[in-house]
């Protein structure tokens, strides 16, 4: 059952409102892809916190208003995890370390202290969703491209 503002995991209490609202949104599109809910609390938790550090005020307002049914993956979302099954994953350089972000996406998944981390982070990814992975270097050149794709 997905999650909602009434019905969440107790670890996520104690969250400010907006990092709540968030991790419940990348949660559930997490589950929806896949992911054993234990295993997608804490990645949830971390990308959020992530998120919100890098969030304007604006897009933290709009997941404070957010409603339930925002919340949850929707296949009409332009950023559902349906559309996003068969993107595959790139490391990028990131202000702020390296970031995780697919194909087509407009803002990271997740960003990292490490180029390291990151590319454990993609590479789980990209195998999960037997896709591909694309390696940046810092000056943002291609360094490495790796299929995960089955036949």
């Amino acid at each position: 059952m997905p999650w909602n503002t009434n019905n969440y995991p107790d670890s996520l209490k104690n969250l400010d409102t907006a990092i709540r609202k968030k991790t419940i949104e990348i949660g559930n599109a997490m589950m929806k892809d896949g992911y054993d809910e234990g295993r997608a609390i804490p990645i949830a938790i971390n990308q959020a916190k992530e998120w919100h550090n890098n969030a304007d005020q604006k897009e933290i307002n709009k997941i404070i208003q957010a409603s339930d049914k925002n919340l949850q993956s929707d296949e009409k979302s332009q950023d559902s995890g349906a559309q996003r099954m068969d993107e595959g994953q790139h490391v990028l350089p990131h202000k702020d370390g390296w970031a995780v972000q697919t194909d087509n996406g407009k803002r990271p998944s997740g960003v990292f202290e490490t180029k390291e981390a990151a590319i454990n982070r993609a590479r789980e990814i990209a195998q999960k969703k037997e896709t591909h992975l694309i390696i940046h270097s810092q000056d943002g050149d291609i360094q490495e491209k790796t299929s995960y794709e089955t036949k």
